[in-house]
C-alpha cells in the first residue's frame, strides 16, 4: 500500500479534513505511519513555500512534482492537499513546529525537508525576499545553525561568483584532502535511498534529494580537480 493510500484511509476514518495540520496529530498520523506524517508535512510546507511570495508559479509546481513522485491514481489527492495547504489559515510556522516535534530525533530528515523547500523557492530562477524570510524562519524553527542555513543555500543558489564548493560540502579550505573526501562520502551516504527510507522518507519521495546530490557532486568535482585528488 502506498503512502498516499494510507493517508486516504486516515481521511476516510476521520472524515474529510479542513486543515492538513490536523493530520499531523499523533492519533491521526500513527494510523498511517511515520512516513505518512512526513508526506503530509512535506506537502504542506512545500505549498506554503510556493505561495510565500504571493504567487504560485508554474515552475514551482513543476519542481514539486519533479521531486515528489506521485502515482497517476494519487495525483488528484496530492493536488487537493497542495491547494488546501495554500489556503489553510494555519501559518507555515505551525506546520514547521509540528514537523520539528515529529522528527526531532532525525535531524537528517529535517534537512531533507528544508532542501526541498529551497529547491521550490529557487525554481523560478531567483529567491524572492519573502521566500528567503520563510526559509530563514523555518531554519530557526528546525534549530539549524547559521552555517547549516548557508550550506543549504549554497546547494540551491549560485551566486555571481559561482558555486562555492567548500560551502556546499560544509568543509573549510584549510582541511586536508582526506577530510574533504570523508565529508563528501558522509553527505552522499545521507542521500542514499535506503538511508532516506530508514529516516522516515517514503520511497515515493526519495527523488527529492536529486538537486542536493547534484550540487554536492559538482562541488566535489571542482575540489578534486583543483586539489588533484
Amino acid at each position: 500500500m502506498s503512502v498516499w493510500q494510507r493517508i486516504s484511509e486516515i481521511i476516510d476514518i476521520r472524515g474529510r479534513v479542513d486543515s492538513l495540520i490536523g493530520l499531523l496529530d499523533p492519533e491521526r498520523w500513527l494510523l498511517g505511519g511515520r512516513d505518512a506524517a512526513f508526506t503530509v508535512a512535506l506537502v504542506a510546507l512545500a505549498a506554503k513555500m510556493a505561495v510565500a511570495d504571493g504567487v504560485v508559479s508554474a515552475s514551482e509546481v513543476k519542481t514539486f512534482r519533479d521531486m515528489v513522485q506521485v502515482a497517476p491514481e494519487s495525483a488528484e489527492q496530492v493536488d487537493w492537499f497542495f491547494e488546501l495547504a495554500q489556503k489553510d489559515v494555519a501559518g507555515f510556522e505551525s506546520y514547521a513546529r509540528r514537523v520539528k516535534r515529529l522528527f526531532d530525533d532525525s535531524p537528517e530528515t529535517l534537512q531533507h525537508v528544508f532542501a526541498l523547500l529551497f529547491a521550490i523557492a529557487a525554481a523560478d530562477g531567483f529567491i524572492h525576499e519573502d521566500e528567503l524570510g520563510y526559509l530563514k524562519e523555518v531554519s530557526t524553527i528546525f534549530a539549524f545553525s547559521e552555517k547549516q542555513f548557508e550550506q543549504a543555500a549554497a546547494q540551491h543558489m549560485v551566486s555571481d561568483d559561482g558555486l562555492d564548493p567548500y560551502l556546499v560540502l560544509g568543509v573549510e579550505p584549510d582541511m586536508d584532502n582526506q577530510a574533504i573526501k570523508k565529508a563528501y562520502r558522509a553527505l552522499v551516504g545521507e542521500l542514499h535511498p535506503d538511508r532516506l527510507v530508514a529516516n522516515g522518507v517514503p520511497a515515493e519521495l526519495v527523488t527529492m534529494a536529486t538537486a542536493k546530490l547534484a550540487a554536492i557532486n559538482e562541488a566535489y568535482d571542482i575540489l578534486s580537480k583543483a586539489r588533484g585528488f
